[in-house]
């Protein structure tokens, strides 16, 4: 696999979602920009930090500039995750700003958005994010997510500021205790199985356990020196999501798929976190996979949704909005034994 040349074109791919409003929007899976659809928070700065990540300043700024205007909201702090759509506030969009403001250096737009993380969302009790609030921050939605705190273990990592750094080692204790990460919880943190069980393919919610949010919390743990819970977590997400041709969404509390798709960023995460692991035969393994049946090297970037046969299918996921997964599986393949 050649790695160097597939950073170089995602990139190319990724450089086509800069939106004529500013910013970026939702790429179609042929790559060409869908102006209809509105400007996500969430894409806006995932794809700030890997233009940062790659160290193309003028795209990042194209991202920042969105983000201190368009998606801000100057009433009540905080950013929408639509531009200019007045909305409740997300955890999960809000630590992707911290995450994008950390990559890009911008320390002033970094200190808001820690601010904003800290005296809205952060729950010192619990050691953990709380997930929606709204817009005034004067309700907090009655549910605690993994998914979340998950990312936002990866923002405040990503700050190297050590208060932050333990917060991000509270929440990992909190959640990965077990073989498998139980997704959703009630305001004090007790585990709901059945949420969403009427709802097994929502993108963000789904039922069940999320396999590859294990490799995720897996490479995560790994980096903040939980080798053990790392190596459960793994084996764990591979016990559960290996049907013997791919990797399942979602699985139930034995273990039993519930959604067969194949989503790609699952397949990302579990290279990724292969490579931060040591585990080079399953790295190399699931390289041949992604290579076999998600990079589309006519239409650029990777399939983002494939079903149980391994064709490319929309009942999850449309278009390929996000190099995110697959940037950080490359740059994680790239990155040198140890480091």
């Amino acid at each position: 696999m050649d790695l160097i040349g597939e950073r170089e074109r995602l990139l190319a791919f990724a450089r086509g979602a800069v939106h004529p409003d500013g910013g970026f929007g939702w790429l179609r899976t042929d790559g060409s920009l869908d102006l209809a659809r509105g400007r996500e928070l969430w894409i806006n700065t995932r794809m700030t930090y890997v233009f940062a990540m790659a160290g193309e300043r003028e795209l990042v700024e194209t991202g920042l500039h969105a983000l201190r205007t368009d998606f801000r909201d100057a009433q009540h702090g905080g950013w929408f995750s639509v531009a200019g759509e007045p909305s409740d506030k997300l955890a999960y969009e809000h630590v992707f700003v911290v995450l994008a403001a950390a990559a890009a250096g911008d320390a002033a737009l970094l200190g808001e958005a820690l601010e904003v993380l800290d005296t809205y969302f952060w729950e010192e009790h619990f050691g953990a994010l709380s997930d929606v609030r709204s817009r005034d921050w004067s309700r907090v939605e009655a549910y605690r997510g993994a998914n979340a705190n998950m990312h936002g273990v990866e923002a405040m990592i990503a700050t190297g500021d050590e208060r932050w750094l333990d917060r991000a080692r509270r929440i990992t204790q909190l959640l990965t205790g077990g073989v498998r990460v139980v997704e959703h919880y009630d305001p004090i943190w007790r585990p709901q199985p059945h949420y969403n069980r009427e709802d097994p393919t929502h993108r963000f919610r789904p039922y069940g356990v999320t396999p590859g949010h294990g490799f995720e919390w897996a490479r995560l743990a790994h980096s903040l020196g939980f080798e053990e819970a790392a190596r459960r977590l793994f084996s764990g997400a591979i016990h559960d999501g290996w049907d013997g041709s791919g990797f399942v969404y979602t699985v139930d509390f034995d273990g039993r798929p519930v959604v067969r798709a194949r989503l790609h960023w699952v397949l990302c995460e579990a290279i990724a976190a292969a490579a931060a692991l040591g585990e080079h035969d399953f790295e190399r393994a699931w390289w041949a996979l992604a290579e076999q049946h998600f990079i589309d090297r006519e239409g650029g970037s990777w399939w983002h949704e494939l079903d149980a046969d391994n064709r490319p299918a929309s009942t999850i996921w449309d278009g390929k909005p996000d190099v995110y997964h697959a940037l950080g599986a490359v740059s994680a393949s790239l990155r040198p034994a140890g480091s």
